[in-house]
C-alpha cells in the first residue's frame, strides 16, 4: 500500500470512529454549590441575631433590596450547569440562606419557576440565622430524607456554627448521600479558628465512614463552603480528601477535584489579592468507578462568568458582591459558584 492509499485508509478509519463516537449518548447532570451572601428575608425574626438585615437595620434590607437580591440569584442559579445540562443543575447546594420565605421567593422567579426546584431547609443554631439547603429538581431527583446533624465546638474555643445538612434521595437510578455544610468562619485568624473547621471535618467524615460501612459502595457527594482551601488540614487530612483518584478508590478516601484548581491559583472568592477556594465538592470513591448505566464523575469547574465579576476599579475580576459594606451595589455574591458535571450512558427517561 502505497503512501497516498494509507492516508485515505485512515482518514476513512478515523471518520469512522467519529461517526460511532457521536451515536452514543450520554445523560449529563450538573450539580452545584453557591454561597448566596447573606440572603435573608427583610422580616425580623426574634429569635436570630438578624436586624442588620431589615428594613431599619444597618445594611437597610428592604422588601426592593430583597426582591432585587432574589432576581439576581436566580440569575446566577439559571445558568448553572446549562452549557453541558440545557435543563439546569440537578442538585444546588446552598449556604448564607435564612428561612423558607427567602427560598421561596427564589425558587418563584421567572427565570426558575418553570424548573419547579424544590428544596430542604432546617433550621439550625447559627445566631444570625443563616443555613444551608439543597435545593433540587425533582426531574432528575428524588428525596428520600433529610436529617440536620449538628457540630460540636465544645472543645474547639466554644460558640455555635452551621448543622450539616444530610439528605438522601434517588438520583436517577442512583441513592445519593448530600452532606452540606457551611463550615466556622476564619474570623479571630485562619490560626485561631482552625480547630473549629476540624471539628467540622470530623462531624463530616464520622458521617462519610457511617454510611460507607453499610455500603462500601455509597455515592456520597459533600459539598458547601468549608472556610478552609483544599491544602488545609481540615479538608486534605481530617477529611482524607485527595485529587489522586487511583489513591482515593485503593484507599477509601473523598476525591477532591478542586486541589488541580487551587495550585493553579484559582479560587472562588478573593482577600488582599490572594484567591481562596473555599467552595468545594467532594465524591466518595464510587462516583470514579465506570459502571454502565451508572453515574460517575465527569468534570469539575469554577463558574466565574464574566457578569458576576467586578469590571472595573481596585477589585476588578473579585466577584461582584451584594453590598461594599453596609451599601447595596446591586451585586450577586462575594463567592463564585461550583460546578461538578456527572456522566452515564445508556440514559434513562426523564419524567417528572
Amino acid at each position: 500500500m502505497n503512501l497516498k492509499s494509507y492516508l485515505i485508509s485512515l482518514l476513512v478509519c478515523l471518520i469512522s470512529f467519529a461517526s460511532l463516537a457521536q451515536q452514543k449518548k450520554y445523560s449529563i447532570a450538573a450539580v452545584a454549590f453557591y454561597n448566596l451572601e447573606n440572603f435573608f428575608n427583610p422580616e425580623d425574626n426574634p429569635e436570630t441575631n438578624d436586624e442588620d438585615f431589615t428594613p431599619e437595620g444597618s445594611h437597610r434590607y428592604t422588601e426592593a433590596v430583597f426582591a432585587q437580591k432574589a432576581k439576581n440569584m436566580a440569575e446566577v442559579l439559571a445558568q448553572l450547569g446549562t452549557d453541558l445540562s440545557p435543563e439546569g443543575a440537578a442538585l444546588i447546594g446552598v449556604c448564607e440562606v435564612e428561612d423558607d420565605r427567602a427560598l421561596k421567593v427564589l425558587l418563584q422567579q421567572p427565570v426558575l419557576k418553570p424548573r419547579n426546584y424544590r428544596f430542604v431547609r432546617i433550621d439550625g443554631p447559627d445566631r444570625r440565622g443563616i443555613n444551608v439547603a439543597l435545593i433540587y429538581s425533582p426531574r432528575y431527583f428524588h428525596l428520600i430524607s433529610a436529617k440536620s446533624i449538628p457540630v460540636n465546638l465544645k472543645f474547639a474555643g466554644g460558640g455555635l456554627t452551621r448543622d450539616v445538612l444530610l439528605v438522601e434521595g434517588v438520583l436517577q437510578g442512583d441513592t445519593v448521600f448530600v452532606l452540606v455544610n457551611h463550615w466556622p468562619s476564619r474570623s479571630g485568624g485562619e490560626a485561631r479558628s482552625a480547630p473549629k473547621r476540624a471539628a467540622a471535618a470530623h462531624v463530616n467524615r464520622q458521617i462519610v465512614d457511617k454510611i460507607l460501612a453499610t455500603n462500601n459502595r455509597a455515592k456520597i457527594i459533600l459539598m458547601g463552603d468549608l472556610n478552609d482551601d483544599p491544602v488545609n488540614e481540615s479538608v486534605a487530612k481530617i477529611l482524607g480528601a485527595t485529587n489522586n483518584q487511583e489513591k482515593a478508590i485503593s484507599h477509601h478516601l473523598l476525591y477532591n477535584p478542586w486541589t488541580t484548581f487551587y495550585d493553579r491559583g484559582l479560587g472562588t472568592l478573593s482577600h488582599n489579592d490572594r484567591w481562596n477556594l473555599f467552595d468545594q465538592i467532594l465524591l466518595s470513591p464510587a462516583w470514579l468507578n465506570n459502571h454502565t448505566g451508572r453515574w460517575q464523575y465527569y468534570q469539575a469547574r469554577v463558574f466565574d462568568k464574566d457578569f458576576l465579576k467586578n469590571s472595573f476599579g481596585a477589585y476588578r475580576g473579585y466577584p461582584h458582591r451584594s453590598y461594599n459594606g453596609t451599601k447595596w451595589i446591586n451585586g450577586y455574591s462575594d463567592h463564585f459558584p461550583t460546578l461538578i458535571y456527572l456522566i452515564k450512558d445508556a440514559p434513562q427517561q426523564i419524567t417528572d
